[in-house]
């Protein structure tokens, strides 16, 4: 599954691929002029690709990364 970027701002990511993550771990956090928003993950998985580099600049509905079964 995609995961996207909730609002335009600088992503930091929280994952590396290979991880496995659980619902609702913290896979990334997107900031924009002092507001952070966490970006969770919806299911248990692992992480297979990610999209961006830590602290770039990403659009709102950007992938930033996939979580597999």
């Amino acid at each position: 599954m995609n995961i996207f970027a909730p609002f335009a701002g600088i992503v930091r990511y929280h994952v590396a691929v290979g991880d496995t993550v659980a619902t609702g771990d913290r896979l990334a956090t997107v900031e924009a002029v002092k507001l952070e928003a966490p970006v969770v993950a919806p299911g248990p998985g692992v992480v297979t690709g990610i999209s961006h580099e830590d602290f770039s600049d990403v659009l709102g509905g950007d992938v930033l990364l996939e979580v597999g079964a």
